[in-house]
């Protein structure tokens, strides 16, 4: 850990002020980048894409639960697996709860894994979360959005192509929107450390001295469990 300075309140006073015309910057330059990003082209999906839920098969049009927006959250649980991935757990800590406010900007979120639909409904009930999750068992959707890879794919075909993939499952977020007639269109999608802005402890944690704290760790997220596992 640096060293700290400590100064008279009127020393930290004029440090934090100048500091603040950075953050300024940065908060008008993020803007900026998501007026850009609003105006990324669609692409129509065509394929016929069907999820198991709780109510029986549904296709991706019934996720949007007749909002216009739909955001969903590429959730590693492959098909074999009997627990969520606990960094994907740790997101899902930070976006529980927040459909009822998305649904109020006509957008929905679901979460979609590969895994049975009774292994995530068990899974689900046990981390206490409301949001809704269905399993894309037996759809090539997570093939086709990048978030899940066949044993013998090989390249850099995760975040487009800039990382190689770490395994079978990886983390991410896409977005849709309706059009005339019920079309869907792909608006966006991000991965790796364009899913940072989901995460509201991390960003917590950037107002403290400490930070995330994780430079010493084997890697980023070494310290994180699943919440009742601490």
């Amino acid at each position: 850990m640096t060293t700290p300075r400590i100064v008279s309140q009127e020393e930290w006073l004029q440090a934090r002020k100048a500091f603040l015309a950075k953050e300024k910057e940065f908060t008008r330059a993020r803007d900026e980048l998501a007026r850009q990003r609003r105006e990324l082209p669609w692409v129509k999906v065509e394929k016929p894409y069907t999820f198991d839920a709780v109510e029986g098969r549904v296709s991706l049009g019934d996720l949007f639960g007749g909002k216009g927006q739909l955001l969903i959250y590429h959730f590693m649980m492959g098909p074999d697996w009997e627990e969520g991935c606990p960094s994907c757990s740790f997101w899902a800590d930070n976006y529980n709860g927040v459909d009822v406010h998305l649904a109020h900007r006509d957008t929905a979120l679901v979460a979609v894994s590969r895994a049975p639909l009774a292994k995530i409904d068990a899974y689900k009930k046990r981390m206490g979360w409301m949001f809704r999750w269905v399993s894309s068992a037996g759809s090539d959707f997570n093939f086709d959005y990048d978030a899940s890879f066949k044993p013998d794919e090989e390249g850099l075909r995760y975040n487009f192509g800039t990382i190689k993939p770490f395994g079978e499952e990886t983390p991410g977020i896409s977005a849709f929107r309706r059009g005339d007639g019920g079309a869907i269109y792909h608006t966006y999608s991000t991965y790796a450390r364009g899913l940072d802005m989901l995460n509201g402890a991390y960003h917590l944690l950037d107002l403290t001295s400490k930070g995330r704290d994780e430079q010493e760790l084997p890697w980023p997220m070494a310290w994180v469990k699943r919440h009742d596992r601490y």
